[in-house]
């Protein structure tokens, strides 16, 4: 149980790494809370227009109204390496330390 969890409504979806959270607020804007000793809130987006969001142990990726994704958080074993900055993106899903998209096109 965290101090700083949020206690307000309007949430679409949450997504939890070990001691992090993510949750997607209706506008489209997302909110982090708990720990961060490992850069999981590090580089949060503060923008809106996220239509999904995904946790890892240490890092986050959201998707983007425009097919996009978005990572933030934690580096240390290449999880943001290489992240795509091409649109076409219809979902998004994170294992322990990678991170995975469909694009529109099936691949």
């Amino acid at each position: 149980q965290r101090d700083d969890a949020p206690t307000c409504a309007g949430f679409l979806a949450i997504a939890c790494g070990s001691f992090h959270s993510v949750g997607l607020r209706n506008d489209g804007t997302v909110v982090i809370w708990g720990d961060s000793s490992n850069g999981q809130r590090n580089d949060a987006p503060t923008s809106a227009g996220f239509v999904a969001i995904a946790c890892g142990v240490r890092h986050n990726v959201g998707l983007r109204n425009d097919g996009t994704e978005v990572t933030w958080g934690g580096i240390g074993r290449g999880q943001r390496d290489d992240a795509p900055t091409c649109a076409g993106f219809l979902a998004i899903a994170c294992g322990s330390f990678h991170s995975v998209g469909l694009r529109n096109d099936g691949t």
